[in-house]
């Protein structure tokens, strides 16, 4: 085809100096990670290139798979992932990835291409059955994430693995690098100045790119951290998990490929739920993960979806109202298995803004247990409520008025684990000391005893989004010097206190969970490891299940967005401190609830807009 355009072809012609295309109408730099192209102009480019921890070397076999084969296999000195397909009749791709960890135990950072086909024939020898391994330039490398601010400049172009790269567990790096060239051919054929038409390339091409990038992300982590999931996770819901890792297979569409896979997982789900509830599965075929009972203490759930927590600013002095009723009492009528009443605040100075509700005031316990009765008589839904302290984003606007934005007058005084305002202009809070802690801790166990009053089947402490408790767990909000300050475990110290406060007031048989924040997405704040830390310390004082969100700690966090994206963190949790998760944050669909449970990555599904559908 190139010949019959007229294309000249030259091959063995290392290309080290671009002075010599100067005079060229378009250059375009198609050569790969380490692209020459893009590492002249990358103040022009500005390129980031995230090299990532694992280990991988690329190498052929003449063993002929028959489909995108995963292999996964444990030695003595770790964890092995193989990535194999077939890429002509009788010769394959197999690409081997581990742990460095588990790669210089083996001595494989000493080995040469020789040796290390060695290794991997003699460790896989029963999967190659007699075959043997082909080698080419196969040296033992690190995936590199590359993205780039632009892909343009002037008459320069990148495309392919020089402007961006998609890990190989999900096969794309040549489909995209196609894809790419045709989306700057057909920018170009519509004329029009070449810069203009480069424009309109990247423009094209960015959005579909980075969607790919995303799901290839989530793809390369679940690799380079299964080791939570393997020997963990039953075959079934293993394979469950890898399958959804990208998010871009799902319990609904992989019924298409295999119509007996999914309700295999479906029938083994169904038997661990009951399992866990003591409680049968209802109906006389077998549900969907997300029609399955689930057990917390004594409080059994006829199915798998909860209510999320949405603050409505409609309480008049902390008390909830009509509106409240209507509102939580049609979600519960609605079908859902567990609705959590909004965020309640145990004192007046606790408020967000003046139209939060509270369970401070015997009216309020009233008005509370009306909401509760209706949910009990009307539907088969429990209902659980929420405790919190605002802390430093307290006496602030209602979420129209300005969202964190200090009322203009009538201010109450703020209390925080540090005398640190949220945003500059905002009020700045007292650092709490020894007599205000055990205030506020009265103050959670006395709307603790209300609840219980007031008929709540389950409890919930906010310990997120940069609120009292959280304050103290943030190492961004909490400079303490005393022994509430420093260590994750001194900035546990009085969330936890707290927790157990409530927890020895509130009923044996009856349920409590968190709400953490377990990533503040900014610098120098909570991370994964520490959300699992903490945690373990949660599920050690009988915290019976965690709500993971994110974010909301500081102003300036930078979030990263999209379908899904905070169930990474409950998966880890749930897996890595040995507790349950409640997921939330752009939870779509019945079809996301069933992949999310199917594959282990939650216990409970947390919705708001998503009940609307």
């Amino acid at each position: 085809r190139c010949v019959a355009l007229g294309v000249r072809l030259e091959f063995q012609r290392e290309v080290g100096d671009l002075a010599a295309y100067a005079d060229a109408d378009l250059l375009v730099g198609a050569d790969g990670v380490n692209s020459v192209v893009r590492g002249r102009h990358a103040g022009e480019f500005q390129p980031h290139v995230d090299w990532r921890p694992n280990k991988f070397v690329w190498l052929g076999t003449t063993f002929p798979f028959d489909a995108f084969t995963f292999l996964f296999k444990e030695s003595e000195h770790g964890l092995w992932r193989v990535h194999a397909y077939r890429y002509d009749a009788s010769t394959s791709t197999f690409i081997l990835e581990t742990t460095e960890p588990t790669w210089r135990r083996a001595g494989l950072d000493q080995a040469d291409e020789d040796r290390t086909l060695a290794f991997v024939e003699r460790l896989f020898a029963d999967e190659l059955r007699g075959h043997r391994l082909l080698k080419n330039r196969s040296l033992w490398r690190s995936f590199p994430t590359v993205k780039n601010a632009a892909w343009h400049h002037k008459n320069i172009v990148l495309l392919g693995d020089a402007a961006h790269t998609a890990h190989f567990s999900i096969g794309s790096g040549t489909k995209l690098a196609i894809e790419d060239a045709i989306a700057l051919a057909r920018a170009l054929q519509r004329g029009g100045e070449v810069e203009k038409a480069l424009a309109d390339y990247e423009e094209d091409r960015r959005p579909e790119v980075e969607r790919l990038q995303r799901a290839a992300q989530v793809s390369l982590a679940w690799f380079e951290e299964m080791e939570r999931y393997h020997g963990r996770l039953e075959p079934i819901q293993f394979a469950m998990s890898l399958l959804t890792r990208g998010l871009r297979a799902t319990h609904e569409n992989l019924k298409t490929p295999d119509s007996g896979f999914v309700p295999e997982v479906d029938r083994w789900f169904a038997g661990r739920a009951e399992l866990q509830a003591c409680a049968p599965v209802v109906g006389a075929r077998t549900p969907p993960p997300m029609f399955t009972p689930f057990r917390l203490r004594e409080m059994v759930l006829s199915n798998r979806v909860v209510v999320s927590p949405m603050c409505q600013y409609s309480a008049e002095d902390g008390t909830p109202n009509d509106w409240h009723l209507v509102n939580l009492g049609s979600r519960a009528v609605g079908g859902a298995a567990l609705v959590m009443a909004e965020m309640t605040d145990v004192s007046r100075e606790g408020r967000i803004t003046p139209g939060c509700t509270g369970m401070y005031r015997p009216e309020h316990q009233a008005a509370w247990k009306r909401i509760v009765d209706f949910v009990h008589a009307a539907s088969a839904a429990r209902v659980a409520l929420q405790l919190a302290h605002a802390g430093r984003k307290g006496s602030t606007r209602r979420l129209w008025e300005g969202m964190d934005e200090p009322l203009p007058d009538g201010n109450w005084p703020l209390v925080s684990a540090s005398a640190l305002p949220y945003f500059p202009h905002s009020q700045v809070p007292k650092a709490m000391d020894r007599s205000d802690m055990d205030t506020v801790r009265e103050q959670f166990v006395r709307a603790a005893r209300m609840a219980e009053q007031a008929g709540f089947d389950m409890l919930e402490l906010h310990m997120a989004h940069g609120y009292l408790l959280a304050s103290f767990i943030s190492p961004l909000t909490n400079v303490r010097r005393d022994e509430y300050g420093g260590t994750l475990e001194n900035r546990a110290r009085y969330p936890l206190e707290v927790f157990d406060a409530v927890r020895a007031v509130w009923p044996a048989a009856k349920p409590m969970s968190g709400k953490i924040s377990a990533t503040h997405w900014a610098e120098g704040g909570f991370d994964a490891d520490d959300a699992v830390g903490f945690g373990r310390r949660l599920r050690e004082h009988g915290c019976d299940i965690i709500t993971v969100s994110t974010g909301q700690t500081v102003p300036d966090q930078k979030p990263v967005y999209g379908r899904l994206y905070q169930t990474r963190y409950s998966d880890r949790i749930r897996h890595e401190a040995d507790v349950p998760t409640m997921t939330v944050g752009n939870i779509a669909s019945y079809d996301d609830v069933n992949s999310i449970l199917s594959a282990g990555r939650a216990g409970l599904c947390v919705l708001a807009p998503g009940h609307l559908y």
